[in-house]
């Protein structure tokens, strides 16, 4: 029996697979048909809940962080990190009494996550510090192209700054960008307008996913190309810098020290739990079906 739990942060949402000893290796494909919003139960994400010392990716990160989150894309790619998963995956090991309200250490590919949980249920992720690739970069939509602001937050960003969001297009494809050297493994895109005082709202294409109602790496990487724009740079001031980011599922807060760590804060909430059709399920990858029932031995799905 495979349980499920399904949760979203500001809308960016995901299935969650509880598997504390990694026996449920998911494919490419069992991970795109889980996501997909009419043949399976609907996602931009899995998070796939592991424990660090049960992963090879994450064993040299356990003596720091007993649980890691092996994320994946909507289409079943590998990510390196997810803000707004990161804030899920915490609420989940709350819920499952993992641990309680305050700090909790994470591992991801990206490094392993500081994330606290106050009493008011907002969650707070320590992002790491980002950094600025040097060289010129441009965004595309139709016949339109922006200069674009390359930040990486343990994934690639392109933050273009926009008269409109809706120059944005559908993003149903991912924009072209230039130079392709830039981003060998493609690139998430944000397309950003001007609310206020240290306040934008944003659109997002998440590479793997298409246009996801929210991106916490994206906002961290707008709030930071933001700040650098108004000539705001928390190193040089000693003052640390906080931008709202409004972003079609909701708000988020982000707040960049003079050290360059960078805090991410915003809900999260779990929705539902169930059971996946064992026959569905093990249907994904012929290969697993003879092993789905088998305590301790790797499923490959």
């Amino acid at each position: 029996m495979t349980t499920f739990l399904k949760g979203h942060g500001t809308q960016n949402d995901f299935v969650i697979i509880p598997d504390a000893e990694n026996g449920i290796e998911l494919s490419a494909a069992a991970v795109a048909t889980l996501c997909d919003r009419r043949a399976g139960i609907g996602a931009d994400g899995v998070l796939h809940v592991v424990r660090s010392a049960a992963h090879p990716e994450a064993r040299a990160m356990a003596a720091e962080a007993e649980w890691f989150m092996d994320y994946r894309n909507g289409d079943g790619s590998i990510a390196e990190m997810c803000g707004n998963g990161v804030r899920v995956f915490a609420r989940y090991l709350q819920r499952a009494g993992h641990v309680g309200e305050g700090d909790v250490a994470v591992a991801t590919r990206g490094g392993v996550k500081h994330v606290h949980i106050d009493k008011e249920g907002l969650i707070t992720v320590g992002m790491g510090k980002a950094e600025l690739p040097s060289g010129d970069v441009t965004v595309s939509v139709g016949e339109r192209t922006w200069p674009a602001t390359n930040v990486n937050m343990g994934n690639p960003h392109a933050v273009a700054f926009v008269e409109d969001l809706a120059h944005a297009g559908t993003l149903y494809d991912a924009p072209p960008f230039a130079p392709a050297s830039a981003y060998p493994q493609g690139v998430n895109v944000e397309f950003v307008v001007d609310r206020g005082p240290r306040h934008v709202a944003m659109r997002v294409h998440e590479r793997g996913s298409g246009e996801t109602r929210s991106c916490g790496t994206g906002a961290c990487a707008v709030a930071v190309a933001a700040a650098r724009r108004d000539g705001l740079d928390p190193a040089v001031t000693g003052a640390p810098v906080t931008y709202e980011i409004d972003l079609p599922g909701g708000r988020l807060t982000i707040t960049e020290r003079p050290d360059g760590e960078i805090e991410m804060t915003g809900p999260a909430e779990i929705v539902a739990e169930g059971v996946l059709d064992a026959e569905w399920f093990a249907s994904l990858s012929a290969p697993a079906t003879e092993q789905a029932d088998q305590p301790g031995e790797t499923v490959n799905l």
